[in-house]
């Protein structure tokens, strides 16, 4: 059993909860944007091989909602974070991307939140001392993004369109992403709850 799969991390303006089937109908129709499968290099799936994705990262990614009372998770998604440990040889290393697919949430900072409630994570309970983000060439807006948290750019991939950055968090950028969330509470978290408890 991994240790997020029941955890709930709620900021200021984001709340992040593991990515769950109810969340899947939701995260499909922001998929079918063309926009969006550009941004994030992704493909079509159907809403079953949506399922199947799900399915399969079930224990890496998070979805965010900003919490309301009555209103469900799935009303407030605003897009996902994911943190993947894809270097088998370097476990210390976590490619970290997001996406904010509703256009009213985009320029309001939760994705910047995301990233460092996500990174403060891997941080703390993984061990992490390295990110990696890949970046399709054209997405201004998430290099400035990862820039702005001191991220740097090594390598620009002209096959795949994507640009590489990195950042290896030392003892002050340590200190300095402890700060930044500082006021996340990590809480249980249970399905189809609009509430943490």
């Amino acid at each position: 059993m991994l240790l997020n799969q029941n955890t709930l991390l709620l900021g200021k303006k984001v709340v992040l909860v593991p990515y769950t089937s109810e969340h899947v109908p939701r995260y499909h129709e922001w998929m079918k944007s063309e926009e969006l499968q550009q941004l994030t290099a992704s493909e079509p799936l159907s809403l079953e091989q949506e399922y199947t994705m799900q399915r399969s990262w079930r224990e890496d990614a998070d979805k965010k909602w900003q919490a309301q009372p009555g209103v469900t998770e799935e009303s407030c998604m605003a897009g996902d974070v994911n943190l993947f440990l894809t270097d088998p040889g370097d476990p210390a290393v976590g490619e970290i991307e997001v996406m904010i697919a509703e256009p009213s949430c985009r320029g309001r900072g939760f994705g910047t939140e995301a990233v460092l409630m996500m990174m403060s994570y891997g941080v703390t309970k993984l061990g992490l001392t390295k990110f990696e983000a890949k970046i399709g060439q054209g997405n201004e807006p998430s290099i400035h993004l990862f820039q702005k948290l001191h991220f740097e750019q090594v390598a620009v991939s002209s096959v795949f369109q994507e640009v590489t950055l990195r950042l290896a968090v030392s003892e002050p950028m340590r200190q300095w992403l402890l700060e930044q969330t500082s006021h996340v509470a990590e809480k249980p978290y249970r399905a189809g709850s609009a509430e943490p408890h």
